[in-house]
């Protein structure tokens, strides 16, 4: 499916891939009514597979929701983290509390990759009520002046908001203002929260922009050498890894900064760690700048990370040095890999995070040993931009691992995420997004909080996560105190349920 970058709005998610974020069953099932790679085209969208977009899943759509996280929010993590650049929020004041942790993120992310440790740089327009009547158009040409002012960035970024959405304001028209007369980039980013159901369409937004404004159209020269790498915050595991290949990483988006962004297109390939974030910039640097995008399963586990380690060395001709480091890997940790999966005979995971890192973290946990019955991840996407069925994560994880039985697609609501671990009863559950810990640690299960996204990547990832798991479980005593003397803030029918889908079944009956 081609990326439209001639607009200054991206499609959202729901449009161009048919994202869900309500599903439950087995992940064989997903898959096959996905039609990615498996099963037909029976509920695809228009145009089917292989050329169409938006497939079609049947989806569970509750009556209400306790609370997620938005598309502007993504944003923040992606163009408020690029190191000399300003994110303008046109937006109210509280539409900026999320840049307290995301702050804090991006200090430890440059404290871990060897960077100048400081405050992210945003300002906020602080939208009011006069401004929701008189429209805050001046406010935001004030901002980008102070912006230029006060830091001399190299770009700055303009994240709207549902306030400017509703007011109107023509964003764009300032930005373009603001640009002549600064000389830098200024990048209107459109995630309205409203407009997308899933906040993964706010990381579509961000590269979006920096695809039309910032990557160079036409590249000076090619780094045969140089390879992307679409990451967030995790530590520097990809360049001692792409080294043994002759190779140097690239890293983008958080983090980096404009230069390394502008130098996208010189680039010799693209890799990512997670499709969910990595599908639209990669399929868009193949298509509008000629970059190679790695058709390949993640790398996580023994087939993901050997198959792209080997489609990495074709690309880019290094295809003996891929072999020789995949073959001085396997040697150095399988051995480790053999006696940690002793420790973790009979140990049972549960996997809570997006999508398709989902899919990998599973993939090493079985590479472990350990049982994986069950598994939420907060939104489904039925198809990846490059429509490559090599990119098929879910399909590579049932095909090299097995069926999960109990594999749910849910926006990360708490009261369902009570029966979900009740019907598989793990020892530890594995999550990103921490608001759903204290409720596993409440009924006595511990989790391990995957703050470094890079931690279970490769071969050595398996060996870390494997060292995580045996750590968890040594607390598990502690949880289970916390639960004989903590109460959950649910009615007794509910706790009593086995379906985390009743209330939707309800409302669609």
């Amino acid at each position: 499916m081609a990326i439209n970058l001639k607009t200054p709005t991206v499609e959202t998610r729901e449009q161009r891939l048919g994202t869900i974020i309500g599903w439950d069953g087995t992940a064989s099932a997903l898959a096959e009514e996905s039609a990615f790679s498996r099963g037909d085209c029976g509920g695809c969208g228009p145009g089917g597979r292989g050329g169409g977009k938006a497939r079609r899943v049947c989806e569970l759509t509750g009556p209400f929701t306790q609370g997620s996280v938005c598309s502007e929010q993504m944003v923040e993590t992606q163009a408020g983290n690029v190191r000399d650049a300003v994110l303008i929020q046109h937006s109210p004041i509280g539409c900026g509390a999320g840049q307290v942790v995301y702050n804090q993120r991006f200090r430890n992310g440059c404290k871990a990759r060897g960077l100048p440790v400081r405050n992210v740089r945003f300002i906020s327009t602080n939208l009011r009520e006069r401004d929701m009547v008189y429209g805050g158009a001046d406010k935001l040409d004030a901002a980008i002046r102070a912006a230029f002012e006060r830091h001399k960035p190299a770009a700055i970024f303009i994240a709207t908001s549902c306030a400017s959405g509703i007011i109107g304001d023509d964003v764009d028209s300032v930005a373009r203002h603001a640009e002549a007369k600064l000389g830098v980039p200024v990048i209107p980013v459109h995630c309205e929260g409203f407009k997308s159901k899933h906040w993964s369409t706010g990381f579509d937004a961000a590269q979006h922009g920096v695809l039309r404004q910032i990557v160079r159209k036409t590249p000076a020269k090619k780094q045969d050498d140089l390879v992307n790498v679409i990451n967030l915050w995790g530590s520097d595991v990809f360049t001692p890894m792409l080294k043994e290949l002759g190779l140097r990483v690239n890293y983008v988006m958080p983090l980096s900064s404009v230069e390394e962004l502008a130098q996208m297109s010189e680039a010799a390939a693209t890799v990512s760690f997670c499709y969910t974030l990595g599908s639209y910039l990669g399929t868009a640097l193949e298509q509008e700048f000629g970059v190679p995008q790695i058709k390949a399963p993640q790398p996580y586990g023994f087939p993901g990370t050997d198959a792209l380690l080997r489609e990495l060395g074709r690309v880019t001709g290094r295809e003996d040095r891929a072999e020789a480091y995949i073959a001085q890997e396997h040697a150095r940790v399988k051995p480790k890999i053999a006696a940690l999966r002793e420790k973790l005979r009979g140990v049972k995971g549960y996997v809570a995070t997006g999508s398709a890192y989902s899919h990998g973290l599973i993939e090493v946990l079985r590479e472990l040993g350990v049982e994986v019955d069950g598994s939420l991840v907060f939104h489904h996407d039925p198809v990846y931009d490059s429509e490559d069925p090599k990119q098929d994560s879910l399909a590579h994880l049932l095909e090299n691992y097995g069926d999960v039985d109990f594999f749910t697609v849910g926006n990360r609501q708490q009261f369902q995420f009570y029966n979900l671990l009740q019907r598989v009863n793990p020892d530890f559950i594995i999550i990103r997004h921490n608001g759903l810990a204290p409720l596993a640690a409440r009924v006595g299960i511990p989790a391990i909080p995957l703050g470094d996204e890079h931690h279970a990547l490769g071969y050595q990832g398996m060996i870390n996560l494997g060292e995580s798991v045996l750590a968890v479980l040594r607390h598990r005593k502690f949880h289970q105190d916390i639960a004989r003397h903590v109460r959950l803030p649910y009615k007794t029918s509910w706790l009593r349920e086995k379906d985390p889908f009743a209330l939707a079944r309800a409302q669609a009956s």
